[in-house]
């Protein structure tokens, strides 16, 4: 599903977008206050009760760092470069050719003399 504008939210969906965003901007010392201040600054509205409810969240997580991923933290780093000299040349072995089995043609149960199918 895609969202071109908060319009397409349900009421529900959007208090829950505005306070997530809102969660994130204030940061760690988030209060309900600043919550909903932030909310209004960006022309939204924010319910007293999801304000407390993320609030809540934040505060007793120990902050948001639990949440945000550390930055440069991604997947390990490449191989090494190969030393030129000193290295016996890679021989490469030809793949053996594997002996196929042969295809069942009935498979019906019939005999292969021009059965029902």
């Amino acid at each position: 599903m895609s969202i071109s504008s908060l319009s397409d939210l349900s009421d529900s969906q959007k208090q829950e977008l505005v306070a997530s965003l809102a969660s994130i901007v204030v940061g760690d010392s988030s209060s309900s206050e600043a919550l909903s201040a932030v909310a209004e600054a960006s022309g939204n509205s924010l319910d007293g009760s999801m304000a407390a409810l993320f609030s809540s969240v934040v505060a007793s997580a120990g902050g948001l760092k639990k949440f945000c991923a550390a930055p440069g933290a991604g997947g390990g780093g490449g191989g090494g470069v190969a030393v030129a000299g000193g290295e016996e040349a890679a021989v490469e072995e030809e793949p053996e050719e594997e002996e196929e089995a042969p295809a069942a043609t009935d498979m019906f149960g019939g005999d292969g003399d021009g059965g029902d199918y």
